[in-house]
């Protein structure tokens, strides 16, 4: 008995030092896009949608597709697999309905602040995500008694820093508890800005077409932080 006991014992350290070990190092996403290039990380704490996303990245899925959905004040969204090759005037944002939805894991620790990456869908109760669709937050800043009263509404009761980021770099919290944030923008900010405001026709389609590209590279969460300032929690 006191032997299985000793036998556990040790599964479960060595379990735990390999999480530990394992843990030093996260997946970085390179984001290039016709104005800029940004890097992203995507959270652990939703699993289901990071694994998709770093699947779907390793496929080059989302090579040469388009932002196709751009509201300043807003967000930029793309990932529309029907975007790639497509044609000026095509109505965009109905691609990937053949891919299988990602159950909802919006964690109330990942707000829709400025620069976060979120997974886009349609009216599904179960607020299930696109498989590949996703949006990436502009927003815009808001005050206290704003945030306030969108919290009630969405049942959100935000940290302070969470308020303080909403209120200086601003965000769009009516998303909040609505749709997954998973990921966010750790560098390169102004390049949403940039693609925010490109004309655009009246589905939101920029006249000009914004296309993207992304890679990914396994990293040490210190030379992430090092060289990009991310803090990890």
């Amino acid at each position: 008995m006191k032997k299985s006991l000793l036998v556990i014992c040790f599964l479960l350290i060595t379990s735990v030092a390999f999480a530990q070990k394992k843990s030093k190092k996260d997946y970085l996403i390179t984001l290039k896009t016709t104005y800029g290039t940004m890097h992203m990380v995507l959270f652990d704490d939703t699993p289901l949608h990071k694994a998709n996303f770093i699947k779907l990245v390793d496929k080059k899925f989302f090579d040469s597709l388009l932002f196709h959905r751009v509201i300043e004040g807003f967000m930029i969204q793309g990932g529309d697999p029907t975007s790639k090759n497509a044609k000026p005037g095509d109505r965009l944002g109905s691609g990937g309905g053949d891919l299988e939805r990602i159950p909802f894991e919006f964690k109330s620790n990942h707000v829709h602040k400025k620069g976060a990456l979120a997974a886009a869908r349609d009216g599904n109760p179960e607020k299930k995500s696109s498989a590949c669709q996703f949006y990436i937050v502009q927003g815009k800043k808001m005050s206290d008694e704003e945030i306030s009263m969108i919290a009630n509404r969405n049942q959100m009761n935000y940290t302070t820093e969470q308020r303080a980021d909403y209120i200086g770099i601003g965000g769009a919290p009516r998303l909040d508890n609505n749709y997954t944030v998973f990921g966010e923008v750790i560098d390169n900010l102004d390049v949403i800005d940039t693609i925010a405001k490109q004309p655009r026709d009246e589905a939101d389609r920029p006249l000009k077409d914004v296309k993207m590209a992304m890679t990914v590279k396994k990293m040490k969460k210190k030379k992430i932080t090092k060289r990009y300032g991310y803090k990890y929690q």
